[in-house]
């Protein structure tokens, strides 16, 4: 949940919605966003349960469809989740340096407060999942609370004085820009499918990937179809899109100061910045991860498959998505490139669109590890067969409506070459890591045979310990 930045999606990506789309159904998009990936969930959750493994997307799509396509489909997760996680330092910059200039006074440019955040960052990634769990839940907690907040004031305070749920009308979602706001809609929910990248780390993998996994999924699907509702009762339907075209991401605040203290909306605005800083915190957590499971197998080099002596956590993981990180924000800033619009927009929507493809691929693929009825003894065919095959069928055509209107969610002229330029991205990841797995077949059989196989792969070791620390 702290990876999908429940306030940031809030405050951010529905206005977004409303004001690209200009779909006044943006609320009931959330709903059939998060029903889709329910169904998504049901197989998605039934294979955390036969195979427990860091690598999540990528072993699933070897299990089911082959050791070439579990390879391509992890090059395409490691492309997107870094994508993602890189991405968020733009937004996290521009936005925490407006708040301290607005509240505190204090002047520094955006990627000033980028870089603090990658510091603090670079230490947690390298800690217990149990310490950054408790950063993420104190964040997460207070930004869920005040969203719900501020969206009770604005239903309280409707336009005209009465509440409608003229929104929430399929008539006002299912036109002619479905794709768009559909695309919108899903991108709010990337994160939450990271529960099985945590498996190994849990203490009861069996239950508490399906647990957390539902649980992510109904309580931001709730809040997010609440908080858009919310603010177009207090706006009005028709006026909705003006209002979100108009203020932006400010919107969810200018609609309760005048009903609030102050201080209310001061903390709401720091929530915010710290909603960006917790998912921040979760892609670096999820992208270490899919190093680890790569390097632990011999597919990527077998330094990132080793563990911190002292926390366990895959230590040369994390340092590997630090240096991308730190490379991606330098980039933006020798080539003076807009950190909001080319790095916080252009990115986390490429990532989005890459957890899309994985999704995806991951429903064909449980659908084809459970079709010989062997494999379903205690899965049984509705979620073995039917769930998949309904989730790749819905998120295949997300999927191709995404890719058919990539020009309007980037913002560009239609004609523009960056429309398939960014999604060719995830093409040449998918072939590079299907032929380096071929390579590994002709070359090194011991590793190819060991793809997708996890902690029995082999044995991952420690760091080792420097000298001090013996």
């Amino acid at each position: 949940m702290a990876a999908a930045a429940p306030l940031t999606v809030v405050a951010g990506g529905a206005t977004a919605g409303f004001a690209v789309t200009g779909i006044t159904g943006i609320p009931l998009g959330y709903v059939v966003v998060a029903v889709l990936l329910a169904v998504f969930a049901v197989g998605y959750v039934a294979m955390s349960r036969r195979v427990v493994n860091a690598g999540a997307f990528y072993t699933y799509v070897t299990h089911g469809l082959g050791r070439p396509a579990g390879v391509g489909a992890a090059f395409v997760a490691v492309a997107g989740y870094n994508l993602m996680q890189t991405g968020l330092y733009g937004g996290f910059g521009v936005v925490a340096q407006t708040f301290m200039a607005a509240e505190l006074g204090i002047s520094a440019p955006w990627w000033a407060w980028a870089m603090a955040a990658w510091a603090v960052i670079a230490v947690l990634g390298g800690r217990r999942i149990d310490l950054n769990s408790r950063v993420l839940a104190t964040v997460l907690i207070a930004e869920i609370v005040v969203a719900v907040i501020l969206a009770g004031v604005q239903v309280a305070h409707p336009a005209e004085g009465t509440v409608s749920f003229t929104t929430l009308s399929p008539a006002n979602l299912f036109t002619a820009g479905l794709g768009a706001a559909l695309a919108t809609a899903i991108a709010g929910y990337v994160g939450f499918e990271g529960t099985a990248v945590f498996s190994e780390e849990s203490k009861d993998p069996q239950k508490t990937v399906a647990r957390a996994t539902y649980l992510a999924l109904a309580v931001i699907g709730l809040l997010y179809a609440f908080c858009a509702w919310a603010m177009s009762v207090a706006t009005g339907p028709a006026n909705i899109v003006a209002a979100a075209t108009t203020h932006g991401s400010e919107l969810i605040f200018t609609l309760t100061g005048p009903y609030l203290p102050a201080v209310v909306i001061t903390v709401g605005r720091l929530l915010f910045v710290t909603s960006l800083f917790a998912a921040l915190l979760a892609f670096h957590n999820t992208a270490a991860r899919y190093f680890f499971a790569l390097g632990r197998e011999g597919v990527l080099p077998s330094v990132l498959g080793r563990t911190s002596p002292r926390t366990r956590a895959p230590i040369w993981g994390s340092a590997l998505q630090t240096v991308i990180a730190a490379g991606v924000i330098s980039t933006y800033v020798l080539a003076a490139w807009d950190p909001f619009t080319h790095m916080f927009f252009w990115l986390t929507v490429l990532g989005g669109l890459g957890v899309l493809i994985l999704m995806t691929a991951t429903s064909v693929s449980v659908l084809a590890y459970f079709t010989p009825a062997r494999r379903r003894v205690g899965v049984g065919a509705g979620r073995g067969i039917l769930a998949p095959a309904l989730a790749a069928l819905g998120l295949g055509g997300v999927l191709a409506v995404t890719l058919a209107q990539f020009a309007t969610l980037l913002g560009v002229d239609p004609t523009s070459g960056l429309r398939w330029q960014l999604p060719a991205v995830y093409g040449v990841a998918a072939v590079a890591g299907i032929v380096w797995a071929l390579i590994l077949k002709a070359r090194q059989p011991q590793v190819y045979a060991a793809i997708g196989r996890g902690a029995h792969s082999t044995t991952s070791r420690p760091a080792p310990l420097t000298t001090a620390g013996r």
